[in-house]
This record gives C-alpha cells, sequence and structure tokens, in this order.
C-alpha cells in the first residue's frame, strides 16, 4: 500500500508556519544562507553605508549627559504593544457598519452571507500601517536613548537606523502579500461550507454529513474560524515587527 509523503515540519517565524498552514502549502525550506540574501536585497551604495557604520569610529558620548531611564523606554514598548494587540481583538472591520449605512443589520445567523473580503482587507491594510508607524516611532527613541550611552551602543543605533532604511522597502513588500495570502483562504473557507452544506442536503450521498459519524454544519461558522485566523496571522506579523524593537531594548537593558 502506497502511502502518501509527509511534509516536513517547517521551521521558522511564527507567521511563516502559521500561512503555510492556513494555503496548505508544503513550503521547502530556504536553502540560503543570511549573508546570501542579504546579499541579494542591499546594493553597493547600502554596502558602503554599513561598512563605514562598522568600521568607524562612533561619535563620543558627551560627558556628564542624562541617560534616558531603561524603565521608560520598558514600559512604553510594552504599552505600544498592548495597544495593537487589543486593535487586532475587534471581530469585525468597521467598513461592513458604514458601508451598510441606514440598511437594516442582517440577522446573526446570516453575517456570513453578508461577509466581503474587501471590508477585512482593508481593515488588514490599515493594521499593517500602524504596526509599521508605531514600532518605527518605537524604534527611533530607543535609537536615541542607546546613543546617549556608550560608543559602543552608539555604534548599534546607528547600524539599527541604516537597516529601517535599507530593509524597511523589502519588509513592506513581502508583508504587502499577506491579505492577498488571507483572501484566498477566506474564499477556500467560505466554499468549503457551502459545499459542506449541499451535501448535508443530499442523502442519497454515503458521506452525508447527517449521518451519526458526521458532525453537524453550522451555517456562518467559516466566518469566525476566518476572523481567529486573521487575528492569528496579525499577532504573528506583530511579533515579527517587534523582533527589532526586542534587540534594542535587550542592548539597553545590558548597557
Amino acid at each position: 500500500m502506497v502511502q502518501a509523503p509527509q511534509r516536513t515540519a517547517l521551521s521558522g517565524p511564527t507567521l511563516v508556519r502559521l500561512l503555510a498552514r492556513l494555503a496548505d502549502a508544503d513550503v521547502p525550506e530556504s536553502r540560503q544562507t543570511l549573508a546570501d540574501r542579504l546579499s541579494q536585497w542591499l546594493g553597493w551604495t547600502d554596502a558602503i553605508s554599513l561598512s563605514s557604520a562598522l568600521n568607524g569610529s562612533p561619535p563620543a558620548v558627551a560627558a556628564g549627559g542624562a541617560r534616558p531611564a531603561g524603565g521608560d523606554a520598558e514600559r512604553e514598548c510594552a504599552r505600544v504593544r498592548h495597544a495593537l494587540a487589543q486593535a487586532m481583538m475587534v471581530a469585525r472591520p468597521a467598513a461592513a457598519s458604514r458601508r451598510n449605512g441606514a440598511r437594516q443589520a442582517p440577522p446573526a445567523g446570516e453575517t456570513a452571507d453578508y461577509a466581503d473580503y474587501a471590508d477585512f482587507r482593508q481593515r488588514y491594510l490599515t493594521l499593517q500601517q500602524e504596526m509599521e508607524t508605531a514600532i518605527g516611532n518605537l524604534r527611533g527613541r530607543l535609537r536615541v536613548a542607546l546613543a546617549a550611552r556608550t560608543p559602543g551602543m552608539t555604534r548599534l543605533a546607528t547600524l539599527d537606523a541604516i537597516m529601517e532604511r535599507v530593509l524597511g522597502a523589502r519588509e513592506r513588500s513581502l508583508l504587502a502579500t499577506v491579505p492577498g495570502l488571507l483572501g484566498a483562504h477566506f474564499e477556500r473557507l467560505r466554499a468549503a461550507e457551502q459545499q459542506a452544506l449541499a451535501d448535508a442536503q443530499d442523502p442519497e450521498r454515503p458521506e452525508n454529513p447527517q449521518h451519526p459519524e458526521h458532525p453537524a454544519v453550522t451555517p456562518g461558522a467559516w466566518l469566525d474560524v476566518f476572523r481567529k485566523d486573521m487575528q492569528s496571522v496579525l499577532l504573528a506579523e506583530l511579533e515579527i515587527r517587534f523582533q527589532t524593537v526586542d534587540g534594542l531594548l535587550a542592548a539597553l537593558r545590558a548597557s
């Protein structure tokens, strides 16, 4: 008996593994090293900037200057992270209610019939912009705090500023593909439930879900599944975007 080959467990960030699962895709592990990837993403002028930051003498720290409190930075980062995560817990995009306007809201059981992915896509894009702005501001403030500590921390702050500038466009390009992947997942879930409901109405099918061995199909349940999946993807993206902030915070603690 021939057995179907099992997929190799994908390692890497939670976001990558989650998107691969939602797409039911067999994503191969990349064989490129980090240096190989960076060589494709950085231009020669970027390489010169990085080399200068690594090999040049960092500016001296002003003697007697005020040292920004590390505890304040910790609290501010935690506050921003919590606020962004809470915004992701909003189940329904506001665009849907605005579009419906004065039209009477559909009954709760019929909400899924009115679902339009365009509303969820706009919600996702809005949250991506909020993450980029808030986290970018945090990185800037953390770099200022680091630069006031030691020459070594000043060098690190300079490196982070360069990396944010040269890799920002690449990051935006990659993360911009996420709403499209979620859109395909949205349609797959809707189609799967429609097929299950159709099967439930056909008593002649041997795999009829009304059979005791099959669970009942709840109309509209697919939309709740999608909302939870979208929230999981958003939280995973927040985790990736916050990695640089976490790194700068760790450096600030150690300085």
